[in-house]
């Protein structure tokens, strides 16, 4: 029961684990900020939908909800992709420094944002685990640091430099439990014979280190769930880029057999991907940490 309360044990469980899917990762030859960029365009065109203004909208609903104000506010937006939540961060009146290092995602934030003062938002196209946020003069300079669904969270420390770039909020979203894919079910089984079953989340390292270290913090968790129609050659990079994650062989064999199924299944050539799971909102309140601080 005293490990339970032993943040120093629940800090290396996470680097262990955290570990060893980036090394897996690096072994598939994947590096976890460029995973996506042959995606680029269809993400930023399902984030700047109706209904993906409509979902960014409803967490900066409830962001202002927990008080937090964008008005004059400095924002930092790390993994900014193509603006998702920069550009509605810059339209509600913040001052916004985005960070990403995705060229095909820079190109787009930079159109994205095209349409603000110049100084308005301040494209970073750099990783944030190779930043000296000292250096960058990034201590406490931002009223919300912000960081959705981003792989630089993967263990405490990262969390940590986040937090420490924050003078009144920090943002963190991650997956709550595993994934559910559509296409992953259908070809799971074809290449390993077995159904697929994914593995847990890192959100409950996160929420119990931010209470055993006596963070003040608001969590949410939804259920989200989405449908997008691809065509069958996307279907198949995506397939392919699943396996590489899970150390699976992307060979000739795999993708010859991933092909084949997808055309007797999908005979019109466009593939219908349901995508879904449960999703941790986490608002850590640094603002009320360091008045507590004064107090004591």
């Amino acid at each position: 029961m005293n490990d339970f309360f032993n943040a120093a044990n629940w800090e290396e469980a996470w680097k262990d684990e955290s570990d060893l899917k980036i090394s897996r990762l690096k072994k598939n030859g994947i590096d976890p900020a460029r995973a996506f960029d042959n995606k680029a365009k269809t993400f930023n065109e399902q984030s700047f939908s109706e209904e993906g203004r409509t979902r960014s909208k409803r967490i900066m609903n409830w962001l202002e909800g927990q008080g937090v104000r964008f008005e004059n506010a400095s924002v930092l937006d790390i993994g900014a992709a193509s603006g998702v939540f920069s550009v509605p961060f810059a339209e509600r009146g913040a001052r916004v420094t985005a960070v990403e290092t995705s060229p095909p995602q820079i190109e787009l934030l930079e159109e994205n944002i095209s349409k603000f003062a110049d100084d308005q938002v301040k494209i970073v196209p750099e990783r944030f685990e190779d930043l000296d946020v000292l250096a960058k003069g990034w201590s406490q300079a931002f009223d919300l640091v912000f960081a959705s669904m981003c792989p630089v969270i993967h263990n405490w420390e990262s969390v940590e430099k986040l937090l420490h770039c924050a003078r009144k909020f920090c943002y963190i979203s991650m997956p709550a439990s595993p994934s559910e894919h559509s296409l992953v079910n259908e070809i799971w089984p074809l290449v390993t014979g077995q159904p697929y079953h994914a593995t847990h989340s890192e959100l409950g390292y996160l929420l119990h280190l931010l209470y055993l270290k006596g963070y003040a913090y608001e969590s949410l968790i939804t259920r989200e769930t989405k449908t997008t129609e691809v065509t069958r050659e996307a279907a198949l990079q995506e397939a392919l880029t699943w396996l590489g994650h899970h150390r699976l062989p992307t060979d000739e064999r795999n993708r010859n057999l991933i092909a084949d199924y997808l055309e007797q299944a999908y005979p019109s050539g466009q593939v219908v991907i349901q995508e879904g799971g449960r999703y941790g909102k986490v608002l850590i309140r640094l603002q009320d940490q360091n008045m507590y601080a004064r107090e004591i």
